[in-house]
C-alpha cells in the first residue's frame, strides 16, 4: 500500500503547473538571464590584470629601469609597459589604452587622465620606486658593493604581515553568490509540493483529500508515502537545476561536486518540509495558502541576496541573527563554504541546520495535521 500511495503521490506532484513552473522553467529562464547579465563582470573587471602604462624616460637612470624590468616581467608582471615619447604616451592615455604615464628621470612621477583603482596603483608603486631608488643610490654612494647587494635583496624579499590561509576558492567570482541562490530559490520554492501533501491529507480542502481521511489505511502511511514522493520530485528538480547550471551555463561552484549535488537535494527536502508545515496549519484553501508561502519565500529569497548582492553583508553588520534563522540564507552558504573553504566543518554545520530545519518543521506539521477533525465527510 506504501509503494502504491508513494508512486501515485509522485505522479500527482509531476502533473502540478506550480511544479513545473517553478521548479523546471523559472530556474533555467532566471539562470539564463544570470549568466548574460553576470557572466564576465568578474573577469573584465575584478580580476586583476596587468595594468597598461606607458614610461617615458626624460633621463637615463638605470636603478629605474631595472625596477621596471622587474614589474614588467613575465605574463602576470604588475605592470604592461610601453616605452614611448611623451607626445605619444598623452595619445595612448586619451585614446585610454594605458591608465598612466610615469616619468621617468632623476625621480619617477606619475601623471593620469583619472580616478579608480589602477590608478591608485600606480600612484603606490611610482612611490615605492622612489624609495627603492634613493635606498639603493645611497648604497652605491658608499662604494662597497657588497652593501649595495645586501640593499638589493631585502628590498626584493616580499614582507607580508598576514597569514596564510589556505581556502578551497576554485571559483573567487563574487558573482557567483547569485547562482547560489537561485538554486535556493528553487528549493525553498519547493514549499509548493510540500504544501500539496498537506492540503491533499484535508477533508475540507479537496474531495482526494476526503477519500484519504474515509481510507482505512493509516494516516501517516498516506503522509509518508506524499512526503517520500514530494521529495523525491524536488530532488530530481534540484539534480537538473545544478546540471544546467554548472554544464549548460557553464557556471563553475567550486568544490566537490559530488557534495554539490547531496547538499542540493538536501535543501530541496527542506523546500518540502517547509511547505508541509505552512500546509498543515490553519484551514484557508490552497490557493490562499500558496499565495502566502510563495510571498514568504520570496521575501526569504530577497533577504539572501537574490535580488540585492550585498544585503546579506548589511544583515551580517546590522542583525547577523537573520542570516542564522533564514533557511534560505542556509542553503546559500553552504554552496558559498562548499567553494570557499577546503576545510568542511562550515559546510557540515549548514547542512547540520538544515537537517534540524527538516525535523521541525516535519514534525510541526505531523502535529498538526492529526490534531484536524471534521463533523462530516
Amino acid at each position: 500500500m506504501f509503494l502504491h500511495n508513494f508512486k501515485y503521490e509522485l505522479k500527482m506532484v509531476l502533473r502540478q503547473r506550480e511544479f513545473i513552473m517553478w521548479l523546471m522553467l523559472f530556474p533555467i529562464a532566471l539562470g539564463t538571464l544570470f549568466k548574460v547579465a553576470f557572466g564576465s563582470i568578474y573577469s573584465n573587471n575584478d580580476m586583476f590584470k596587468s595594468i597598461p602604462v606607458a614610461v617615458v624616460k626624460t633621463s637615463d637612470n638605470q636603478v629605474l629601469d631595472e625596477i621596471f624590468k622587474g614589474l614588467g616581467e613575465g605574463e602576470d608582471g604588475t605592470l604592461l609597459i610601453t616605452y614611448a615619447d611623451e607626445e605619444e604616451a598623452k595619445k595612448l592615455l586619451f585614446d585610454g589604452k594605458v591608465s598612466g604615464i610615469i616619468l621617468a628621470g632623476d625621480n619617477a612621477t606619475l601623471q593620469v587622465a583619472g580616478k579608480g583603482i589602477k590608478q591608485s596603483i600606480l600612484d603606490e608603486i611610482v612611490s615605492r620606486c622612489n624609495i627603492y631608488q634613493n635606498v639603493i643610490t645611497e648604497a652605491v654612494a658608499t662604494g662597497d658593493m657588497s652593501k649595495v647587494q645586501a640593499v638589493i635583496t631585502e628590498l626584493s624579499k616580499e614582507v607580508d604581515a598576514c597569514r596564510d590561509v589556505s581556502p578551497a576558492a576554485d571559483n573567487p567570482d563574487v558573482y557567483v553568490q547569485y547562482f547560489y541562490n537561485l538554486i535556493a530559490m528553487v528549493a525553498i520554492c519547493g514549499s509548493l509540493t510540500g504544501l500539496h501533501v498537506a492540503t491533499s491529507s484535508q477533508a475540507n480542502q479537496s474531495e482526494l483529500g476526503a477519500r484519504k481521511n474515509c481510507s482505512p489505511t493509516p494516516k501517516f502511511k498516506h503522509l509518508s508515502a506524499a512526503m517520500l514522493g514530494s521529495c523525491v520530485a524536488q530532488g530530481v528538480s534540484m539534480v537538473l537545476c545544478v546540471t544546467f547550471l554548472r554544464f549548460v551555463l557553464q557556471i563553475n561552484f567550486g568544490g566537490n561536486l559530488f557534495l554539490l549535488y547531496a547538499a542540493a537535494v538536501l535543501s530541496g527536502c527542506l523546500g518540502v518540509a517547509l511547505g508541509f508545515f505552512g500546509g498543515s496549519i490553519g484551514r484557508a484553501k490552497y490557493e490562499i495558502k500558496s499565495a502566502i508561502l510563495l510571498s514568504f519565500s520570496l521575501v526569504l529569497c530577497f533577504f539572501s541576496g537574490l535580488m540585492m548582492g550585498n544585503i546579506k553583508g548589511i544583515l551580517a553588520e546590522k542583525a547577523p541573527w537573520v542570516n542564522r534563522i533564514n533557511p534560505v540564507a542556509i542553503i546559500s552558504d553552504s554552496f558559498y563554504c562548499l567553494n570557499m573553504y577546503s576545510d568542511y566543518r562550515r559546510f557540515l554545520t549548514k547542512v547540520v541546520g538544515m537537517v534540524i530545519y527538516i525535523a521541525l518543521f516535519v514534525v510541526l506539521g505531523v502535529l498538526f495535521s492529526r490534531r484536524k477533525k471534521y463533523a462530516s465527510l
